[in-house]
């Protein structure tokens, strides 16, 4: 018996990108980093997140082999990485990236965080004026 559970196997099924971005945006409010300026942004993470479960379904499909037989135009056979295994391996770099950007990370969120807590500094002129008006 194989160790490796397939993707349907688990009760999985394949979320649409608008359920993705659902996801990412009920997320980013409970961090309180959602603006919707960054639609494309969570755009781009949906998709990518629909593309990796579509595609870990079909490497289940085609067997879970992370290396496969490859027969070239010259009919010489080679072992080469499964490519859905390559495509995976790609959108889960995509993934951490848009991830990242968005605050979806523990680093991106301390980041942003410590940005947000910092004071502004002002100028001399600033800090006089304020001064006065008080």
């Amino acid at each position: 018996m194989c160790a490796r559970v397939r993707f349907r196997e688990r009760g999985l099924t394949v979320k649409t990108v608008l359920q993705h971005k659902n996801d990412i945006i009920k997320k980013m409010k409970a961090l309180k980093v959602y603006k919707p300026e960054f639609e494309h942004a969570i755009n781009g993470l949906a998709r990518a997140l629909y593309d990796m479960e579509r595609t870990i379904e079909l490497f289940d499909e085609s067997g879970g082999q992370i290396i496969v037989e490859h027969t070239n135009k010259a009919g010489a056979t080679n072992v080469v990485k499964n490519p859905f295994y390559l495509a995976i391996e790609t959108l889960r770099q995509d993934i951490i990236i848009y991830s990242r950007e968005l605050g979806l990370t523990p680093a991106a969120l301390k980041r942003i965080n410590d940005q947000s807590m910092k004071q502004e500094k002002q100028s001399p002129l600033e800090e006089a004026l304020r001064r006065f008006d008080a």
